[in-house]
């Protein structure tokens, strides 16, 4: 097991982004808002981007580069070279191969920060990656970052932990071509109105808000365009609040922030859609700290960590939860790589809690590299 590295020197991050799932350019996005708030006095950074077709190259240091501009979505421009991670426990070298040359040092690298949003990223096979070369990185760790992906585990632990989650039915590849009576059956009773969701995507991709069952046909087949495997959930009358947890320092608990609120103020969006959420901001209004009573808040709070705990995660998460009109608070799910420009939730919400989105970041770096490699 290695020990930390040497806390005089200052450390080297190399922030990760982009990525081969469907959640690209909101990685970029994320990317390019730490790029700006992060420290340069305390941490030297490397940028590297993973194309569409999971090249690894290096990108520019330029935070204006990477923001969603008019509706234009960033994206990491594919390149012949290919940058490499250390290729063994205990080396921090990091190199790049281009065609006809000899591979080059780019140096050491400390902490990964891993900003990648969807499968292949934030589903625990970049995490498994970089633990087999003992290299340090931010958030949740490998098992933590597969059940945090599917909706369907997630939900399954959520339940074993005794923590409140809404009905719901899950279908693999095939499921309803070959029994779509038996399928449509259970479904219809969850009852109306059902979300359809691809199980391992984020940022709202694929989902579709069913009111009639003639719908969820199409709905299964959206779903679909983006995972084979697909959760069906009960709607739940509430309302939509977030809250942000944090690892604790030194083996103290995870904390808490603020709850934030959702409220989807524009007609055309029947919930928060990939669209209301970064294509229409006009579409939405995130209040920040969330109105609520004294105690609907403490229960967020200690929901969202319990969910956080249930998983075994580590550095950060947003959890997502229904608060009924009765008061009672229904995990939606957990986010173990939440969206992190300056205006997401994630960083909002520690902004009314009193860590600014700087601190936010150091914190968050200092968790990881105080964090043994290895078994944990």
């Amino acid at each position: 097991m290695s020990t930390s590295p040497d806390p005089v020197s200052r450390p080297r991050v190399l922030i990760l982004f982009g990525g081969r799932s469907g959640e690209h350019a909101i990685s970029c996005a994320t990317a390019g808002g730490v790029l700006r708030a992060i420290d340069r006095e305390r941490y030297d950074v490397l940028p590297i981007g993973i194309t569409p077709s999971g090249r690894w190259v290096r990108v520019a240091d330029d935070p204006d580069l990477w923001r969603i501009t008019d509706g234009v979505l960033p994206e990491v421009i594919e390149a012949p070279e290919r940058v490499l991670l250390p290729q063994e426990a205990g080396s921090r070298e990091v190199r790049v191969i281009e065609p006809g040359l000899p591979a080059a040092d780019l140096g050491t690298v400390d902490v990964v920060l891993p900003l990648l949003h969807g499968p292949y990223g934030e589903d625990g096979t970049l995490q498994g990656m970089l633990e087999l070369a003992d290299v340090r990185y931010v958030g949740a760790g490998v098992l933590a970052s597969a059940v945090g992906m599917d909706k369907h585990f997630m939900k399954i632990a959520l339940v074993a932990a005794g923590l409140p989650v809404g009905p719901f039915e899950m279908l693999r590849g095939d499921d309803w071509a070959t029994d779509k009576a038996g399928i449509r059956a259970r479904v219809e009773a969850l009852g109306l109105p059902l979300f359809v969701k691809p199980a391992r995507a984020g940022s709202s991709l694929g989902i579709t808000r069913v009111t009639d069952l003639a719908e969820l046909p199409a709905a299964i087949a959206e779903a679909q365009r983006h995972d084979p495997k697909v959760v069906i959930e009960a709607g739940i009358v509430g309302r939509e609040i977030e809250c942000a947890v944090l690892g604790g320092r030194g083996g103290a608990p995870a904390r808490a922030s603020l709850p934030g609120e959702i409220v989807v103020t524009d007609a055309e969006h029947t919930f928060y859609d990939f669209e209301a959420k970064y294509l229409d901001e006009s579409a939405v209004s995130l209040q920040c700290p969330a109105d609520l009573p004294q105690d609907v808040i403490e229960r967020v709070q200690d929901v969202a960590v319990r969910t956080f705990e249930s998983i075994d995660c580590e550095g950060l998460a947003r959890v997502d939860v229904f608060v009924t009109e009765g008061g009672e608070v229904i995990v939606n799910e957990i986010n173990t790589m939440p969206g992190f420009t300056p205006y997401s939730m994630y960083p909002r919400m520690w902004q009314e809690s009193g860590i600014a989105y700087p601190e936010l970041l150091d914190e968050l770096l200092q968790l990881a590299l105080e964090r043994p490699t290895g078994l944990r």
